[in-house]
């Protein structure tokens, strides 16, 4: 049972967030009835300000991690078949070609990623990993579950409400080439932002842990609810800093290199509603120390010092590189080979993230823990189009928010010096669903056994242990942009615009070039087939999709648009 200071710092948790909603509320309601030119500009200008009284962030209080034994177990004692230590690292809207053992590496090839590739050389790299979804909190969802997150209805990234009313002024104002559709009865129907999450009926991979006699720590950005028992702690994890503010640093901070393209709509709001915050269970925000890849990492140093006497679960999650983009002008600095000064930026985030491996990596060297610990990592989805930089996804076309290959196919690795051998390589397809079952068999963890689950254990797969591939049939689904990979073919489809369908084979063409389509009618009615059997399983969605987005597939946002490149609608 909860204590009742507990119980009163969780109300006035909720009582904040809420009070908080209803200010932006009334804030868009006032600004409705101003000069339209100018009413974008002023909300931009005006929520912050507001977001910062309903919730002030709070100087940085030095985090006191909970302390696991003082000593090991000793030999002999029945408990001393200790489980390995896990730790999941995932990163956000990460590039395939940000990580140099795939493809050579960032800002065309000169950037390494040493301590990232360091994962795989010692263990095993996956060359055909996916992710659950081509945009985060989908694909998060799933790899806490082990189940299509669509399964629950978990179909759509939360948002705010107050998102279709930006969307619908700056099309009004900018008039784009092909505009945003809104839904405005839906957008009314949305509930508020801090309901929408992971329903609390899921069994969470924390939760199978925590009750299999694991500490289970969660740092770095959540983004599947907050309210509701959604909160990590709520959701299997004993201790949570998590993300609540999108700035690496203050934007004037003195170590601080912004880089903005305020003329592209996701920076432009970003920038304007971006704050330096975290939340540490569930207690004021308050601002991070240092660097925000760098404070992360540092923090799960000490999760894995506090815990090195007893079996841990660390999901460390960070918000790189995700925009707003920053880097640390030490990392800026070191690249001044670098001419383009976004990609720059980009890079050098993408160097912190390998610093941060690096450290985790040390902290496990240091504490005699390198041998046993399950060590996994990933990208929640491909890398953005608009944050204007050419090659992240290389060589796959697409980028995040489309289902091409540049925005499912990701980073994906493991190392367990026990139980994998250095330098495997797997080519068969796996998925952020396999993350569960392969950290639930390394833990021991009994898998639930009431529901579909959708994932398999990895490891006797890499290990040769058993035969065939973990997939046959693997299903993406983003309300009507939804698509199906089977035995080496892949059908994308969207209804927006003109029921475009696109099949690829895979196997002889994997970066997309050939439609075959109208050339191969019978595989595409068995794939749709598939697809339509499929969704029949699928929940109806927690919340409606209200806004639907044009995104390219060739060309990152900067470029000109010729009008005739092929591009889908994503819905969110």
């Amino acid at each position: 049972m909860e204590s009742a200071a507990t119980q009163k710092r969780h109300r006035s948790f909720l009582r904040r967030r809420l009070e908080g909603l209803c200010i932006v509320a009334a804030v868009v309601a006032v600004l409705a009835a101003i000069g339209w030119q100018n009413r974008l500009n002023l909300l931009l200008r005006g929520l912050p300000i507001v977001i910062a009284r309903a919730e002030p962030i709070q100087p940085n209080q030095p985090i006191t991690w909970q302390r696991g034994p003082d000593a090991a177990v000793e030999p002999g004692d029945a408990a001393d078949e200790r489980p390995p230590n896990i730790i999941l690292i995932v990163t956000d809207d990460m590039g395939f070609n940000d990580v140099s053992l795939y493809n050579g590496g960032a800002a065309g090839g000169s950037l390494m990623t040493p301590n990232i590739d360091a994962i795989a050389h010692e263990g095993v790299r996956f060359n055909q990993g996916y992710a659950a979804n081509a945009i985060c909190a989908p694909s998060r969802a799933a790899m806490m579950t082990g189940r299509y997150s669509t399964r629950f209805g978990f179909e759509f990234t939360p948002s705010p409400r107050i998102n279709a009313t930006l969307a619908r002024w700056m099309t009004d104002l900018e008039e784009p080439e092909y505009p945003v559709l809104i839904d405005e009865e839906a957008a009314a129907r949305l509930p508020p932002f801090e309901t929408l999450g992971l329903p609390p009926s899921e069994t969470t991979i924390a939760e199978l842990l925590q009750d299999a006699g694991y500490h289970t720590a969660h740092i770095g950005k959540w983004h599947l609810g907050l309210v509701d028992g959604m909160h990590p702690l709520d959701q299997g994890f004993d201790e949570s800093l998590n993300l609540t503010g999108l700035l690496h640093l203050p934007e004037d901070h003195p170590e601080a290199v912004n880089a903005k393209r305020l003329n592209e709509a996701s920076d432009r709001v970003m920038w304007a509603l971006a704050r330096y915050a975290t939340e540490w269970n569930r207690t004021e925000a308050m601002e991070p120390s240092g660097y925000l890849t760098d404070y992360f990492t540092d923090e799960a140093v000490e999760v894995i010092h506090s815990n090195r006497h007893q079996p841990f679960f660390l999901y460390l999650a960070h918000w790189a590189p995700h925009n707003p983009m920053q880097a640390k002008k030490s990392d800026y600095d070191a690249l001044s080979h670098i001419e383009d000064h976004h990609m720059r930026v980009y890079t050098a985030m993408l160097k912190s993230l390998d610093r941060s491996v690096e450290k985790i990596m040390a902290a496990l060297a240091a504490n005699d823990l390198t041998e046993d610990t399950l060590i996994l990592f990933t990208s929640d989805n491909g890398a953005a189009g608009y944050v204007g930089l050419p090659d992240l996804n290389r060589p796959y076309r697409g980028w995040k928010l489309t289902h091409f290959e540049g925005g499912i196919h990701v980073p994906f690795m493991a190392k367990w010096p026990a139980r994998i051998q250095p330098g495997a390589v797997y080519d068969s397809p796996v998925h952020h669903v396999d993350l569960f079952h392969t950290i639930a068999a390394a833990a021991g963890a009994a898998v639930p056994g009431d529901r579909k689950l959708d994932g398999v254990d990895l490891l006797p797969y890499v290990n040769g242990e058993r035969e065939g591939r973990p997939h046959d049939t693997l299903f993406w689904r983003q309300g009507h942009h939804q698509s199906v990979l089977h035995e080496g073919w892949k059908l994308i489809r969207a209804d927006k615009p003109d029921n475009a369908r696109w099949l690829f084979h895979l196997t002889i063409d994997p970066t997309e070039q050939r439609n075959l389509a109208s050339a191969e009618p019978e595989k595409l009615a068995e794939l749709e087939t598939l697809l339509a059997a499929h969704n029949s399983e699928q929940a109806s969605p927690r919340w409606p999709s209200y806004i639907d987005r044009p995104q390219r597939i060739d060309g990152h946002h900067e470029l000109p648009h010729a009008g005739d490149g092929e591009y889908i609608y994503w819905p969110e």
